[in-house]
């Protein structure tokens, strides 16, 4: 009975995948795990479905690919990620690995904007770019960033300029959480520049980073297309992150600059300070760093003083 149940799930999964085995995406197994998501099905079911296709996968790996790669020209890879294939883990769960240094998103974002004048396509180029630098700078989740159109830029509410975030996570059952977000650290111009540039060359609609069709990147979307850019720029696997390490990155480079936390538990729409406590992982020289900085100032201070006595 255990066999025909298993049997059942694989052809139901194969069925709403739509496709061969081993033709699967990464962007298949999310598509069908939304669906079941969006029909109300439980978690262990979704994860149920990915488990049982995952298990089939394997087997052809071990028993058929010689003849999947010799038939069909495929390298068997199973498209299930670490993501869809475990437990499931709430977007605010915190990772036990620090968020990536100022200076290795800087270079990230460097090399996504060099391949903007290089990738066959220049609007996803263009429109991953400046994406990628809404998570960061905004500390977005990426649910969050799926949602925003157009009308949510502000670009004359403050002295930056503010993102509407209609669609916050809620807390305590609470429902969405609307909030504003300022565009720091220069996200205003790279926005302005994707709206006046880029939007227009994809098709018409309220959506913000729209995909080609229009609509909203799905946020597995955007976590896959993060590891496949990171996979272009060839960096080593310990170098990579998530749009999730992105969001903790912001919170932590913020309070190494000095930020209030309390400014920072409302630039990422947590309910207490204490959960924005757990996002902020301070490198390994935060004291030093501190430290000189400290003295450097009070140094300052007494040279002026001085200065101004003399």
């Amino acid at each position: 009975m255990t066999v025909e149940n298993d049997i059942g799930l694989l052809e139901r999964t194969l069925t709403a995948l739509g496709r061969p085995a081993w033709d699967v995406t990464p962007e298949d197994i999310d598509r069908v795990v939304g669906d079941l998501a969006l029909a109300g099905r439980a978690a262990s079911t979704r994860r149920e479905y990915v488990q049982i296709f995952k298990g089939f996968h394997r087997f052809l790996q071990v028993r058929k690919a010689v003849e999947i790669e010799a038939g069909f020209g495929v390298r068997l890879i199973c498209p299930v990620d670490e993501f869809n294939a475990s437990r499931h883990v709430g977007d605010d769960s915190p990772a036990q690995l620090p968020p990536p240094t100022p200076e290795r998103v800087a270079e990230f974002f460097e090399f996504l904007k060099a391949r903007i004048a290089t990738a066959r396509k220049y609007a996803p180029a263009a429109r991953d770019y400046a994406m990628f630098r809404t998570l960061y700078h905004a500390g977005l989740r990426s649910e969050e960033v799926s949602l925003l159109d157009r009308p949510d830029l502000h670009f004359t509410r403050g002295p930056f300029g503010k993102l509407h975030v209609r669609f916050g996570k809620d807390a305590r059952t609470s429902g969405p959480r609307p909030r504003w977000v300022p565009m720091l650290d220069g996200l205003d111009l790279v926005l302005r520049w994707f709206l006046d540039d880029v939007r227009g060359k994809f098709p018409d609609s309220p959506v913000l980073f729209a995909d080609e069709s229009g609509g909203s990147l799905h946020r597995g979307t955007i976590r896959n297309r993060l590891r496949y850019l990171m996979e272009l720029e060839g960096r080593p696997v310990t170098d990579r992150f998530s749009p999730h390490a992105l969001r903790r990155a912001c919170a932590t480079h913020n309070y190494e600059r000095g930020v209030d936390l309390v400014a920072i538990q409302q630039l990422l729409g947590h309910w207490t300070v204490s959960s924005t406590m757990r996002y902020v992982r301070p490198s390994a020289t935060f004291i030093e760093d501190a430290y000189r900085r400290a003295v450097t100032t009070t140094l300052g201070e007494l040279t002026a003083e001085r200065d101004s006595s003399a």
